[in-house]
């Protein structure tokens, strides 16, 4: 897949995964970053459960994508908490 298609991808499921966590999404920078280490986390879960992968641009890569981006999402708000406002 070539690194323009890849980012690609992870604009697309890092808008998606913020939305869906009711975050509004994250900018198109941080959506791409959000989206692409969500493919890395999504790509290893799901090649060491089911044997797929993310492959291309297609519609299976952009739900692994989703995927790992909501738990990477989930993960950093489980740490990151609220912040004390003064």
């Amino acid at each position: 897949m070539s690194l323009i298609a890849f980012l690609l991808l992870g604009l697309v499921a890092g808008w998606l995964a913020g939305m869906f966590m009711k975050g509004g999404g994250y900018g198109i920078i941080g959506d791409m970053v959000v989206g692409v280490i969500g493919a890395f986390i999504g790509g290893w879960l799901f090649s060491a459960l089911f044997g797929w992968d993310v492959t291309g641009f297609n519609l299976p890569s952009i739900l692994i994508a989703f995927v790992g981006a909501v738990i990477l999402i989930a993960i950093y708000r489980a740490f990151a908490g609220r912040r004390a406002t003064v």
